[in-house]
């Protein structure tokens, strides 16, 4: 199956364009997704969590209190990697499973931080960052979630810089504050539309 590797900064718009690629016939496989539902109540992350951080990181509803966790993580580097020690294999083992049940005209990884860990370019056919630029980032992050400006910057300066991210890029879809909703959906179209071509093409073995 023809595999595209999404990813962009916080803010981007990452998941719209995801939602519109799935709307088209794309197989997707979000693995923030999935990282959510492992730290939902009951989650399969939640009882080795409580067991390696202890219960200040579990809200009342028994899910991963995420703003505590973030907080620790980030005064912890040491954290940081037990929490991905942890929770990188699950969502392994939970990305695999979805591949493997899979089916559409091509199949989209959706991951954040996809040129941060340096391990999708040889699993993928081609990386699409979803760009725009840091001020927007701010706007957009500030109007969904509350998070404070200082907290939205830890999370941006925590990613790879946005010329990083570009420069692994194979295709760019611009999203900036500028990028009205119909403009959006026609450059991610133009691009589903030359993957789907890809696809059938067989540029990629099943």
């Amino acid at each position: 199956m023809y595999k595209i590797g999404l990813t962009g900064g916080i803010g981007s718009g990452k998941s719209r364009v995801a939602d519109l690629l799935a709307e088209w016939g794309a197989a997707i496989i979000d693995t923030d997704v999935i990282a959510h539902e492992l730290t939902a109540p009951g989650g399969a992350a939640i009882a080795s969590i409580r067991q390696h951080f202890g219960p200040d990181v579990i809200a009342a509803t028994g899910a991963l209190d995420r703003q505590a966790m973030r907080d620790l993580v980030f005064e912890s580097p040491e954290a940081r990697h037990q929490l991905e020690a942890l929770l990188h294999p699950m969502i392994g083992a939970v990305t695999k499973q979805r591949v493997d049940a899979a089916r559409g005209c091509y199949l989209v990884f959706v991951v954040p931080l996809l040129v941060e860990s340096g391990h999708w370019r040889d699993r993928v056919d081609r990386i699409c960052v979803v760009d725009c630029d840091t001020e927007t980032q701010f706007k957009r992050v500030q109007a969904r979630s509350g998070l404070t400006r200082e907290a939205i910057a830890r999370i941006i300066n925590a990613q790879v810089t946005r010329e990083t991210r570009l420069a692994a890029a194979d295709d760019v879809i611009i999203n900036d504050g500028a990028t009205t909703a119909d403009e959006l959906v026609r450059r991610a179209r133009v691009l589903h539309d030359g993957w789907c071509v890809q696809a059938r093409q067989g540029c990629s073995p099943s």
